[in-house]
Protein backbone atom coordinates (compact mmCIF):
# COMPACT_ATOMS: atom_id res chain seq x y z
CA UNK A 1 0.00 0.00 0.00
CA UNK A 2 1.58 3.77 -1.09
CA UNK A 3 2.22 5.73 1.47
CA UNK A 4 0.35 8.94 2.68
CA UNK A 5 1.88 12.04 1.99
CA UNK A 6 1.96 14.61 4.48
CA UNK A 7 -0.41 17.85 3.91
CA UNK A 8 1.13 21.14 4.62
CA UNK A 9 -0.97 21.18 7.45
CA UNK A 10 0.38 18.32 9.15
CA UNK A 11 3.91 19.03 8.15
CA UNK A 12 4.22 22.53 10.04
CA UNK A 13 2.59 20.82 13.04
CA UNK A 14 5.11 17.96 12.74
CA UNK A 15 7.98 20.73 12.40
CA UNK A 16 7.05 22.01 15.62
CA UNK A 17 7.05 19.21 17.39
CA UNK A 18 10.43 18.37 16.21
CA UNK A 19 12.09 21.63 16.53
CA UNK A 20 11.11 21.48 20.59
CA UNK A 21 12.24 18.19 20.99
CA UNK A 22 15.82 18.78 19.07
CA UNK A 23 15.76 21.86 21.02
CA UNK A 24 15.29 20.38 24.42
CA UNK A 25 17.74 17.35 23.61
CA UNK A 26 20.91 20.45 22.77
CA UNK A 27 19.33 21.58 26.42
CA UNK A 28 19.93 17.97 28.18
CA UNK A 29 23.19 17.44 26.61
CA UNK A 30 24.84 20.90 27.30
CA UNK A 31 23.67 20.31 31.41
CA UNK A 32 25.15 16.77 30.59
CA UNK A 33 28.32 18.07 28.79
CA UNK A 34 27.86 15.39 26.09
CA UNK A 35 27.38 17.22 23.36
CA UNK A 36 30.00 16.13 21.60
CA UNK A 37 30.10 12.53 22.71
CA UNK A 38 29.75 10.33 19.24
CA UNK A 39 26.36 8.55 18.87
CA UNK A 40 25.69 4.85 18.81
CA UNK A 41 22.72 4.25 16.39
CA UNK A 42 23.18 7.16 13.37
CA UNK A 43 21.64 5.21 10.52
CA UNK A 44 20.88 7.46 8.00
CA UNK A 45 21.23 5.35 4.43
CA UNK A 46 23.75 6.95 1.82
CA UNK A 47 20.61 8.52 0.15
CA UNK A 48 19.25 10.40 3.41
CA UNK A 49 22.88 11.41 4.42
CA UNK A 50 22.69 12.91 0.58
CA UNK A 51 19.41 15.09 1.21
CA UNK A 52 20.56 16.02 4.63
CA UNK A 53 23.68 17.22 3.57
CA UNK A 54 21.67 19.63 1.08
CA UNK A 55 19.71 21.16 4.35
CA UNK A 56 20.18 24.98 4.43
CA UNK A 57 21.80 26.36 7.59
CA UNK A 58 24.02 23.51 8.08
CA UNK A 59 28.09 24.23 9.06
CA UNK A 60 30.78 23.16 6.41
CA UNK A 61 31.89 20.94 8.66
CA UNK A 62 28.58 18.95 8.88
CA UNK A 63 28.07 18.82 5.55
CA UNK A 64 30.98 16.41 4.64
CA UNK A 65 30.31 14.79 7.50
CA UNK A 66 26.93 13.81 5.77
CA UNK A 67 28.93 13.17 2.38
CA UNK A 68 31.33 10.40 4.57
CA UNK A 69 29.98 7.00 5.00
CA UNK A 70 32.54 6.32 7.69
CA UNK A 71 31.64 10.15 9.30
CA UNK A 72 31.20 9.82 12.79
CA UNK A 73 28.12 11.92 14.68
CA UNK A 74 27.81 13.95 17.72
CA UNK A 75 24.53 14.55 19.78
CA UNK A 76 25.17 18.15 18.76
CA UNK A 77 25.49 16.94 15.19
CA UNK A 78 22.29 14.98 15.65
CA UNK A 79 20.32 17.53 17.08
CA UNK A 80 21.28 20.20 14.55
CA UNK A 81 20.33 18.31 11.44
CA UNK A 82 16.85 17.43 13.41
CA UNK A 83 16.55 20.88 13.69
CA UNK A 84 16.95 21.50 10.11
CA UNK A 85 15.27 18.52 8.96
CA UNK A 86 12.25 20.03 11.11
CA UNK A 87 12.17 23.39 9.37
CA UNK A 88 12.79 22.26 6.29
CA UNK A 89 9.02 20.27 6.18
CA UNK A 90 7.60 24.09 5.55
CA UNK A 91 8.96 24.26 2.45
CA UNK A 92 9.46 21.65 -0.61
CA UNK A 93 7.56 19.04 -2.48
CA UNK A 94 5.12 16.21 -0.51
CA UNK A 95 7.36 13.80 -1.73
CA UNK A 96 10.36 15.50 0.14
CA UNK A 97 8.48 16.49 3.17
CA UNK A 98 7.78 12.46 3.34
CA UNK A 99 11.18 11.87 3.09
CA UNK A 100 12.83 14.59 5.70
CA UNK A 101 10.06 13.09 8.24
CA UNK A 102 11.84 9.46 8.50
CA UNK A 103 15.00 10.99 8.51
CA UNK A 104 13.79 13.14 11.77
CA UNK A 105 12.18 10.00 13.08
CA UNK A 106 15.51 8.33 12.73
CA UNK A 107 17.35 10.97 14.31
CA UNK A 108 14.87 11.22 16.82
CA UNK A 109 15.00 7.66 18.16
CA UNK A 110 19.12 8.36 17.55
CA UNK A 111 18.93 11.44 20.56
CA UNK A 112 16.23 9.42 22.57
CA UNK A 113 18.75 6.75 22.46
CA UNK A 114 21.53 8.41 23.23
CA UNK A 115 20.38 11.17 25.47
CA UNK A 116 17.34 11.21 27.43
CA UNK A 117 18.30 8.21 29.52
CA UNK A 118 21.12 9.96 31.05
CA UNK A 119 18.69 13.03 32.20
CA UNK A 120 18.66 12.95 35.53
CA UNK A 121 15.17 14.02 36.77
CA UNK A 122 16.55 17.03 38.40
CA UNK A 123 18.25 18.42 34.98
CA UNK A 124 14.48 18.52 34.08
CA UNK A 125 13.34 21.21 36.55
CA UNK A 126 16.14 23.32 37.00
CA UNK A 127 16.86 26.33 35.53
CA UNK A 128 18.99 25.85 32.48
CA UNK A 129 22.46 27.19 32.05
CA UNK A 130 23.76 30.57 29.55
CA UNK A 131 25.83 29.04 26.40
CA UNK A 132 28.82 30.91 25.56
CA UNK A 133 27.24 32.27 22.10
CA UNK A 134 26.77 35.44 21.21
CA UNK A 135 23.52 36.30 19.56
CA UNK A 136 22.46 39.46 17.42
CA UNK A 137 19.74 41.63 17.18
CA UNK A 138 18.14 44.74 15.11
CA UNK A 139 15.27 46.01 17.20
CA UNK A 140 12.84 48.10 15.90
CA UNK A 141 10.13 50.44 17.38
CA UNK A 142 7.19 49.93 15.35
CA UNK A 143 5.19 52.32 13.74
CA UNK A 144 7.72 55.22 14.78
CA UNK A 145 8.16 57.46 11.67
CA UNK A 146 11.01 57.92 10.52
CA UNK A 147 12.44 54.55 11.91
CA UNK A 148 13.61 54.01 16.00
CA UNK A 149 16.38 50.92 15.49
CA UNK A 150 19.31 49.81 17.67
CA UNK A 151 21.81 46.52 16.17
CA UNK A 152 22.17 45.27 19.31
CA UNK A 153 25.22 41.91 20.21
CA UNK A 154 24.79 40.48 23.75
CA UNK A 155 25.93 36.49 25.39
CA UNK A 156 23.45 33.88 25.76
CA UNK A 157 21.30 35.27 28.64
CA UNK A 158 17.58 35.15 29.97
CA UNK A 159 14.83 36.99 27.93
CA UNK A 160 14.24 38.74 31.03
CA UNK A 161 18.05 40.43 30.61
CA UNK A 162 17.31 40.94 27.42
CA UNK A 163 14.83 43.22 28.44
CA UNK A 164 16.87 44.60 30.31
CA UNK A 165 19.50 45.38 27.22
CA UNK A 166 16.89 46.46 25.08
CA UNK A 167 15.83 49.17 27.61
CA UNK A 168 19.18 50.61 27.86
CA UNK A 169 19.71 50.43 24.15
CA UNK A 170 16.68 51.92 22.75
CA UNK A 171 16.78 54.59 26.08
CA UNK A 172 13.74 53.85 28.15
CA UNK A 173 13.99 53.70 31.82
CA UNK A 174 12.53 50.88 32.98
CA UNK A 175 9.46 52.16 34.83
CA UNK A 176 6.57 50.20 33.22
CA UNK A 177 5.97 46.71 32.58
CA UNK A 178 7.05 44.29 29.68
CA UNK A 179 6.64 40.86 27.76
CA UNK A 180 7.85 39.18 24.91
CA UNK A 181 5.41 37.57 22.51
CA UNK A 182 7.43 34.17 20.82
CA UNK A 183 5.58 32.17 18.78
CA UNK A 184 2.18 32.69 19.80
CA UNK A 185 3.76 32.22 23.24
CA UNK A 186 3.80 35.17 26.38
CA UNK A 187 7.02 35.22 28.31
CA UNK A 188 7.50 37.64 31.14
CA UNK A 189 8.35 38.22 35.19
CA UNK A 190 5.52 36.28 37.08
CA UNK A 191 6.27 37.97 39.84
CA UNK A 192 4.64 40.99 37.88
CA UNK A 193 2.79 39.71 35.25
CA UNK A 194 0.68 37.56 37.07
CA UNK A 195 -0.55 40.32 39.58
CA UNK A 196 -4.12 41.58 38.75
CA UNK A 197 -4.43 40.51 35.07
CA UNK A 198 -6.45 38.06 33.43
CA UNK A 199 -5.44 35.02 31.58
CA UNK A 200 -2.02 36.07 32.83
CA UNK A 201 -0.70 32.53 32.12
CA UNK A 202 3.27 33.02 30.47
CA UNK A 203 6.59 31.80 30.06
CA UNK A 204 9.09 32.71 33.15
CA UNK A 205 11.63 35.14 31.44
CA UNK A 206 13.37 35.18 34.44
CA UNK A 207 14.05 30.96 33.68
CA UNK A 208 14.20 30.95 29.98
CA UNK A 209 17.51 31.60 28.10
CA UNK A 210 18.27 32.61 24.00
CA UNK A 211 20.07 29.40 23.24
CA UNK A 212 16.47 27.85 24.00
CA UNK A 213 13.92 29.60 21.91
CA UNK A 214 16.85 30.64 19.07
CA UNK A 215 17.18 28.64 15.65
CA UNK A 216 20.40 26.73 16.78
CA UNK A 217 20.75 26.46 12.70
CA UNK A 218 21.16 30.41 12.99
CA UNK A 219 18.21 31.50 10.77
CA UNK A 220 16.52 35.11 11.22
CA UNK A 221 13.89 34.99 13.67
CA UNK A 222 11.74 37.48 14.53
CA UNK A 223 9.55 37.79 17.63
CA UNK A 224 7.98 41.48 19.52
CA UNK A 225 8.52 43.00 23.02
CA UNK A 226 5.82 44.97 24.29
CA UNK A 227 7.02 48.00 27.06
CA UNK A 228 4.27 49.50 28.93
CA UNK A 229 0.88 48.00 28.25
CA UNK A 230 -0.51 51.62 28.41
CA UNK A 231 1.23 53.38 25.43
CA UNK A 232 1.98 50.16 23.63
CA UNK A 233 5.50 50.63 22.72
CA UNK A 234 5.45 47.32 20.57
CA UNK A 235 9.37 46.08 19.30
CA UNK A 236 10.26 43.72 16.61
CA UNK A 237 13.35 41.66 17.74
CA UNK A 238 15.08 40.63 14.46
CA UNK A 239 17.79 37.65 15.70
CA UNK A 240 20.63 38.01 13.00
CA UNK A 241 22.05 35.42 14.08
CA UNK A 242 25.13 34.16 15.58
CA UNK A 243 28.26 35.70 15.47
CA UNK A 244 31.66 34.47 16.38
CA UNK A 245 32.84 35.75 19.80
CA UNK A 246 35.20 38.35 19.20
CA UNK A 247 38.36 37.68 22.48
CA UNK A 248 38.65 41.24 22.48
CA UNK A 249 35.24 42.45 22.79
CA UNK A 250 33.34 43.21 26.23
CA UNK A 251 29.89 42.22 25.60
CA UNK A 252 27.27 43.39 25.47
CA UNK A 253 27.77 46.13 22.71
CA UNK A 254 25.39 48.36 20.75
CA UNK A 255 26.66 48.62 16.92
CA UNK A 256 24.20 51.19 15.57
CA UNK A 257 21.29 52.64 15.37
CA UNK A 258 19.41 55.81 13.88
CA UNK A 259 17.12 58.38 16.49
CA UNK A 260 16.12 59.01 19.63
CA UNK A 261 14.67 57.34 21.93
CA UNK A 262 10.79 58.83 22.82
CA UNK A 263 9.95 60.31 26.02
CA UNK A 264 8.37 58.03 28.55
CA UNK A 265 4.76 58.81 28.77
CA UNK A 266 3.97 60.84 25.66
CA UNK A 267 1.03 58.96 24.91
CA UNK A 268 2.66 55.88 22.17
CA UNK A 269 3.38 56.41 18.98
CA UNK A 270 0.80 58.61 18.53
CA UNK A 271 1.38 60.77 20.98
CA UNK A 272 4.97 60.71 20.41
CA UNK A 273 4.46 62.44 16.54
CA UNK A 274 1.80 65.04 18.29
CA UNK A 275 5.10 65.67 20.60
CA UNK A 276 7.59 66.40 17.93
CA UNK A 277 4.97 69.04 15.95
CA UNK A 278 4.41 70.50 19.47
CA UNK A 279 8.43 71.11 19.91
CA UNK A 280 9.01 71.98 16.15
CA UNK A 281 6.64 74.19 16.20
CA UNK A 282 7.32 77.69 18.34
CA UNK A 283 3.87 79.11 17.00
CA UNK A 284 2.16 75.81 18.62
CA UNK A 285 -0.03 75.97 21.77
CA UNK A 286 1.77 73.25 23.56
CA UNK A 287 5.09 74.13 22.52
CA UNK A 288 6.53 75.67 25.95
CA UNK A 289 4.73 73.50 28.04
CA UNK A 290 5.98 70.36 26.17
CA UNK A 291 9.84 71.90 26.36
CA UNK A 292 9.02 72.30 29.92
CA UNK A 293 7.89 68.87 30.14
CA UNK A 294 11.04 66.95 28.59
CA UNK A 295 13.18 69.38 30.24
CA UNK A 296 13.91 72.02 27.63
CA UNK A 297 16.25 69.88 24.93
CA UNK A 298 15.22 67.60 23.03
CA UNK A 299 16.22 66.19 19.55
CA UNK A 300 14.61 63.75 17.99
CA UNK A 301 18.11 62.24 15.34
CA UNK A 302 20.15 62.23 18.49
CA UNK A 303 21.68 58.98 18.65
CA UNK A 304 25.51 57.72 20.03
CA UNK A 305 25.65 53.61 20.21
CA UNK A 306 28.38 54.17 22.04
CA UNK A 307 26.63 56.12 24.92
CA UNK A 308 23.84 53.04 24.56
CA UNK A 309 26.63 50.77 24.89
CA UNK A 310 27.71 52.24 28.58
CA UNK A 311 23.65 52.27 29.51
CA UNK A 312 24.08 48.24 28.62
CA UNK A 313 27.16 47.71 30.69
CA UNK A 314 25.36 49.40 33.49
CA UNK A 315 22.74 47.63 35.32
CA UNK A 316 19.04 49.34 34.87
CA UNK A 317 17.03 50.20 38.06
CA UNK A 318 14.27 48.14 39.49
CA UNK A 319 11.00 48.75 38.50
Amino acid sequence: MARKKPSPADCAAQSVVLAEFAAKALVAAEHLAIKKKVVDGFDLDEAERALAADLPGLSGTLKKKLTKQDGEFTVADAAIILLASAESLLEGEPLMRLKLIFIAKKLTDCLQANVVPAVPAQVAARKSKPTDAVYQFKITLLGAQPTIWRRIQVKDCTLDKLHEHIQAAMGWTNSHLHQFEIKGERYGDPEFLDDGFEDSECGDSTRTNLSQILPMTGKRFAFTYEYDFGDGWQHEVLFEGSPPVNSKAKYPVCLEGERACPPEDCGGVWGYADFLVAIGNPRHEDHESMLEWIGGRFDPDEFDPKQSTKKMKRALPDW
